[in-house]
């Protein structure tokens, strides 16, 4: 391998460890989550915003995070992501109560707008015939982060104090740091022009109420009046933010190009396959972890569940250069349609082998093959219709899309498991889960076919360098 591949391999270890980083923040206190209003002398219900609130922070970030790498140097955002991500896990560590546990989660959120940003910058720095490979790690590090998050939080409370989670954060933190600082080129990619702070500040307060209204849907109540008001209020502030938008000339976020019908159809794509990538990460520690007096559980501790999961997370990374290898020979759209139907048999594998442990193993590594094969492909097809100078805003949106995805099979699923009883609501999860992946086929076959790849879209920017 030459200098030049060897570099660029750095590059790309260097950015899927920050995305690992950022990402394994979404998991990072679902063990201690019962006990949190212990830990924090706070209720339960405001425990609940320790996990809400970083949720929201990322889905607000990731395509304002994207925008300001398109003006301001994608590098730039990287480092001060990377700097968020410590300060806010530091800020955690040091947190016994809610208010600046909150603080320190949201900020983490935050962080989340690295992913974006990434994957755009891999497209300048990496030589095209490595892109579509490190796109596709990339891209997995969104479920990778999350899965392996799972087992390893568990294990770390397990040990030691829950402060030591925030600390473990922390250190990967500064360790990406000091590898985005020594070991990432940093090409002159910005573009110039004038931030769009009005277009931030309206589409963080729709997104936030939309999604508000959404995550806290079970717990207040569908047809309670917050609920009802956060999403009506959400949704007015969006087409509000919309009619601006299309009036600026140097727009947060170009609706005429994520109209235009690769983007779009790739963006609602990405929202059922997020949906059906979440669904699992939710049904299934919670049927394994069931006691097994109900007659269905299988009477698992939180270390053994997320074990259970891990092997799943992995295979999302392990398939991406099978992801990418498919992207090169049949393209992009069918790669992500490919994706997704193998989501959706992974549920299906999930609805008849429910018995034990393993059987759900085998459904989780079916399931997470095809978000990782699906996954990588999404950003190749962004890219292949979308200007490089366009390219962080418009992963930004497609990141959001996901994220939408995610918050609301989390919402759904979470209401169904509640609201029945025994094995039929886990078997109700699964097909549903099945069915967002299999609509998620449907939609990407409908996307126009992208004659280029993604590595081969643009010169690198290091070349030009």
């Amino acid at each position: 391998m030459d200098t030049r591949h060897s570099r660029a391999l750095i590059t790309v270890v260097v950015l899927c460890f920050g995305g690992l980083s950022a990402s394994l923040t979404q998991t990072l206190v679902i063990p201690i989550q019962g006990e949190l209003p212990q830990l924090l002398s706070t209720s339960a219900s405001n425990a609940g915003w320790v996990v809400t609130i970083t949720l929201l922070a990322a889905a607000v970030t990731m395509p304002i995070s994207g925008r300001l790498g398109d003006l301001f140097g994608k590098p730039v955002v990287l480092i001060t992501s990377a700097g968020v991500l410590a300060v806010g896990s530091v800020v955690c560590a040091l947190s016994s109560t809610l208010t600046p546990m909150l603080v320190g989660r949201g900020l983490q959120g935050l962080a989340m707008g690295f992913i974006p940003v990434a994957i755009a910058l891999i497209r300048e720095v990496v030589p095209p015939e490595m892109a579509n490979t490190g796109i596709a790690a990339m891209s997995a590090t969104l479920g990778v982060g999350g899965a392996i998050g799972l087992p390893l939080a568990a294990w770390v409370v397990q040990t030691f104090d829950f402060h030591a989670l925030f600390w473990m954060a922390a250190g990967f933190a500064v360790l990406l740091l000091v590898g985005l600082l020594t070991l990432v080129p940093r090409p002159r990619d910005a573009q110039g022009g004038r931030v769009d702070l009005v277009g931030a500040v309206g589409l963080a307060l729709g997104l936030v109420a939309v999604l508000l209204g959404v995550s806290k849907g079970r717990e207040w109540g569908w047809t309670d009046g917050r609920t009802l008001g956060a999403l009506v209020v959400g949704v007015v502030v969006l087409l509000v933010w919309a009619v601006f938008e299309l009036g600026q000339d140097e727009p947060l976020v170009d609706l005429r190009a994520t109209a235009r019908r690769p983007v779009l159809l790739t963006n609602v794509a990405a929202v059922a396959i997020g949906f059906g990538m979440m669904a699992q990460a939710i049904v299934v520690p919670q049927l394994l972890q069931a006691p097994v007096e109900t007659g269905y559980g299988l009477g698992q501790t939180i270390l053994e569940a997320g074990l259970w999961m891990a092997p799943g997370g992995l295979m999302m990374l392990v398939f991406a250069p099978v992801s990418s290898r498919l992207m090169t020979s049949v393209g992009p759209r069918l790669t992500l349609a490919l994706g997704a139907g193998v989501l959706g048999v992974g549920y299906l594998v999930a609805f008849f082998l429910m018995d034990a442990p393993w059987q759900l193993l085998v459904a989780s590594v079916v399931a997470s093959s095809g978000v990782g094969i699906g996954y990588a492909a999404m950003p190749a097809l962004i890219m292949g219709s979308t200007p490089p100078s366009e390219a962080g805003s418009a992963l930004g949106v497609n990141a959001l899309m996901r994220s939408v995805g995610t918050t609301v099979a989390s919402a759904v699923m979470a209401t169904i498991l509640a609201g029945s009883t025994g094995r039929s609501g886990f078997e109700l999860c699964f097909a549903i889960g099945a069915g967002a992946a299999f609509v998620g086929v449907v939609i990407t076959l409908l996307v126009p076919h992208v004659h280029q790849r993604a590595g081969a879209v643009a010169e690198p920017a290091s070349a030009r360098a």
